[in-house]
């Protein structure tokens, strides 16, 4: 009997879940249900950011960058609720909870029995939720693959370059050149076996030798031999769908875990005569997962380098191990590099590019400057120090042509900054939803000024002022200067409630 959190759990995944689209010939089960115990975090695993995007939605968006007509079904489990929340509905995506979590075969097996047989065919891809350094072009070639070997199963495998006794991933296990009685391998050689866990070559004893076989014929490892393969199983797989389902209930649990593995099923592939296959990637860094944050530091650092790469020829960036540019504005870089016209973009140590902001030409962000939401740059706008400008995900904050902000200020909500304006250090600036602002051209703001919800005429000096829901007045005087506005405060409000200290 299912407890009432459970519930409301399988409640929160329908909701959430579109519908399956038996038409579409591929689908990938993203397995997000798994506790992360190791990474030592009340947060769940797959929601833990790399280049500021949870794990499990930049496995998402792989798979669906890569196939644009693929159903995704993400198995959910530990920290059901906060996994869904954070994808949210998408298209052609459904989630499916596992209520107990029995090992990466298991998710599997719960995945297809929401799947109806008789309906669906096609092409099934299996990626653990953790992977965040997969792309779009890994599981093109992966595809790709698999579809030119004409195989049943296909899984994608790395080679480990590490310090062998560090080696805690799954070994391949393929054919050795002659079996257990010396004779040849033939055109068995080099093909798939299994796949056997770490931990379960731990557990074999060290004077006895690991017999295992293939195409009716044995083949014999010591426990050094498998400890020292370098080839190593990613996790990812395709298989095609009769195959799967054919022998996915046949998974048991004979292991050191008493878990039920995924990669058991090459095992029974090759009982059953099928044909199991695999590939490897161009860039090996696309295969990472982790259990521990030191790993997850890792694979943020390799996407700093991935974004650095893509962009150090077309901006500057004063310090590559210390910026922040979020993939849509990379993606805009690239594509305005394209027009052939240089962009002349600088950005300083420290600087935050967050989503939704839009660059320009000419333009410069120094160091510890922070961006987040519609911000809007035009052409020659030069920011400085310690700046934040910020706005909600229904708000605009825009800078026209030449306006220059000084050091250190604060500039936040729905604002609109006109050409040649120039607001310089320790002033704080915000629009509201209900109360915008509007700065017009040649405004200069400075000293420790307050601004909130105003509108400002073009040649305005603003100076050591709080400015609350006021309209500021171009006032030319009889000497044809413009008024400035110098020490304005408003009348204190509750001073009623404030006594002197004795």
């Amino acid at each position: 009997m299912r407890n009432i959190n459970n519930g409301n759990i399988f409640k929160l995944a329908k909701e959430n879940s579109s519908p399956f689209r038996y038409g579409i010939k591929e689908t990938a089960i993203i397995l997000a249900a798994g506790h992360g115990k190791r990474i030592r975090s009340q947060r769940s695993k797959m929601l833990h950011m790399i280049w500021e995007k949870p794990t499990i939605l930049r496995v998402h968006e792989a798979c669906s960058d890569a196939i644009k007509k693929i159903n995704i079904a993400i198995v959910v489990g530990i920290k059901a609720e906060d996994v869904i929340s954070s994808v949210g509905r998408k298209s052609n995506t459904c989630y499916i909870y596992q209520e107990e979590q029995r090992g990466t075969g298991h998710a599997v097996q719960v995945a297809l029995k929401n799947l109806n047989g008789r309906k669906y065919s096609g092409i099934v891809y299996v990626i653990p939720g953790d992977m965040g350094l997969i792309d779009q072009h890994t599981i093109k070639m992966f595809k790709k693959s698999f579809i030119h070997s004409g195989a049943d199963m296909m899984v994608l495998t790395g080679i480990y370059t590490g310090e062998k006794s560090k080696n805690t991933y799954g070994r391949i296990i393929r054919v050795k050149s002659k079996d257990i009685n010396g004779k040849s391998s033939g055109k068995d050689f080099n093909k798939v076996i299994e796949i056997l866990e770490h931990k379960d070559i731990l557990g074999l004893p060290t004077n006895k030798s690991y017999e295992v076989e293939f195409n009716k014929r044995k083949y014999s490892f010591s426990k050094r031999e498998l400890l020292n393969i370098d080839e190593f199983n990613s996790g990812v797989y395709a298989f095609k769908f009769e195959r799967l389902t054919e022998l996915i209930d046949n998974l048991k649990s004979n292991n050191v875990q008493k878990e039920i593995y995924i990669t058991d099923l090459i095992s029974l592939f090759n009982r059953k005569g099928y044909t199991v296959c695999a590939s490897s990637p161009h860039q090996q860094h696309v295969l990472m997962g982790f259990n521990n944050k030191s790993v997850l530091a890792q694979m943020e650092s390799i996407a700093r380098q991935i974004v650095y790469e893509k962009i150090k020829d077309i901006i500057e960036i004063d310090d590559p191990e210390d910026f922040f540019i979020d993939d849509d504005v990379v993606k805009d870089i690239l594509k305005m590099d394209k027009k052939g016209k240089p962009l002349d973009i600088k950005i300083g140590k420290g600087v935050y590019i967050g989503k939704g902001v839009k660059l320009n030409y000419n333009l410069t962000l120094k160091k510890n400057v922070y961006v987040n939401g519609n911000v809007i740059f035009n052409k020659n706008v030069t920011v400085w120090e310690n700046v934040h400008l910020s706005c909600f995900e229904n708000q605009r904050l825009v800078l026209k042509e030449n306006v220059e902000i000084l050091w250190g200020n604060i500039i936040k909500g729905n604002i609109f900054i006109g050409k040649n304006s120039r607001i310089e250090s320790s002033v704080n600036m915000t629009g509201s939803d209900e109360y915008p602002m509007r700065v017009g051209e040649n405004v200069t703001i400075k000293g420790t000024s307050y601004v909130f919800g105003s509108i400002i005429d073009d040649d305005v000096f603003i100076e050591h002022s709080v400015l609350i829901k006021k309209k500021i007045n171009k006032l030319i005087k009889r000497n044809n200067e413009i008024q400035k506005v110098r020490f304005f405060l408003p009348l204190p409000s509750g001073i009623d409630a404030i006594d002197n200290l004795k």
